[in-house]
């Protein structure tokens, strides 16, 4: 059972990941180097933070890069906020008597702030912050606090918790909500992998207060989701962290006693704020242990195709990135999940 959770911070319980971003940009101007977009920077940034500087900048002083980095970060860090279902993690944990700490490469100032700001003060029994490599201080941590290794999960988003946990011989739980892309933290080999934290607190309320011991048991998951139209003939993609950063479309889950078409209006709706017309089902698909989904799973695809209705005012819900709306030609060129490819080229075969 889990009775510790050590928790990273940074994109983790808070997105601080457009701030950083911003900050770090900021001084590979004053290095007199070349900006990132944001999507560069998350497959470039890793921890300790030193390496990244150590590859892109090498010829600055590490106080001169920090000196530019927390002044623009100080001018930023209002955009910081709780990430979706951090609160209700903590509070979830808090209710069960967890031992809750926080493990992180933020220094004590910014955290204060953030901290405040997200709701998320006082909830941690310790916290160690400006931590630059967190694998040997895990270990103190658990020593100093005489937690047991076995009952202690860290929870982190990217490849450096991960490492930081199996050295602390710690359970490790890698969230989608943060800097390292999907395959990132799978060469981490953590030993759950989660959309969110909402997810992590369902599997330990399921599980009796652990992690589940297989990836994948049970039913096959059917599954909704459709390939909506706009009246200029163009098509919607959608981008999800846990289909691997690549665009698909919107769907999900039918729930017990609910129609499938029901449930791709309800889908829809909560996904991108669309009411949807001439509905068709157009493919069904397999779908086994997909490589590009997040975790292990077997799902059934009903794929439909549909119109909005007008006027269309996507407004996502935090399961998806960013959204386009293009030419179906135009998707078939994109990066698009192998589901999604397929009912792309069913329909212009229509």
């Amino acid at each position: 059972m889990i009775r510790n959770i050590i928790f990273d911070w940074s994109g983790t319980l808070v997105d601080d990941l457009p701030a950083v971003w911003e900050a770090t940009n900021y001084v590979l101007a004053q290095s007199k180097r070349e900006t990132m977009s944001l999507d560069q920077f998350r497959a470039e940034f890793q921890l300790p933070f030193t390496t990244f500087y150590e590859r892109h900048t090498p010829d600055v002083a590490l106080d001169q890069l920090e000196e530019w980095f927390h002044a623009r970060f100080r001018e930023v860090q209002d955009s910081v906020q709780a990430i979706p279902h951090a609160r209700e993690f903590v509070r979830f944990c808090r209710a069960r008597k967890m031992r809750l700490f926080v493990l992180s490469t933020v220094r004590p100032d910014h955290f204060a702030v953030q901290a405040r700001a997200a709701g998320l003060e006082d909830c941690f029994e310790k916290t160690y912050l400006g931590v630059r490599d967190k694998r040997p201080k895990i270990r103190e941590i658990l020593e100093e606090n005489r937690l047991t290794p076995a009952e202690t999960l860290f929870v982190g988003d990217m490849k450096h918790d991960i490492e930081a946990a199996r050295l602390g011989g710690v359970r490790s739980c890698a969230v989608l909500t943060g800097y390292n892309t999907l395959a990132d933290l799978r060469s981490a080999q953590p030993d759950v992998i989660v959309e969110h934290l909402g997810e992590l607190r369902a599997l330990l309320s399921s599980n009796g207060g652990d992690l589940p011991s297989a990836a994948a048991s049970g039913l096959p998951v059917v599954t909704v989701g459709a390939l909506i139209f706009n009246d200029a003939g163009e098509v919607l993609m959608i981008r999800t962290h846990k289909w691997s950063d690549l665009w698909g479309i919107p769907g999900g889950k039918i729930q017990w006693g609910e129609t499938a078409e029901a449930a791709l209006r309800r889908e829809i709706r909560e996904e991108t704020n669309l009411e949807i017309r001439d509905v068709r089902l157009v493919l069904v698909q397999d779908c086994i242990r997909p490589p590009e989904f997040y975790r292990d799973a077997h799902f059934v695809l009903l794929n439909y195709t549909c119109r909005c209705v007008e006027p269309a005012r996507v407004r996502l819900n935090d399961e998806a990135r960013e959204f386009r709306w293009v030419s179906p030609a135009g998707a078939l060129t994109m990066p698009l999940n192998a589901p999604t490819r397929r009912l792309l080229e069913a329909v212009a075969t229509t």
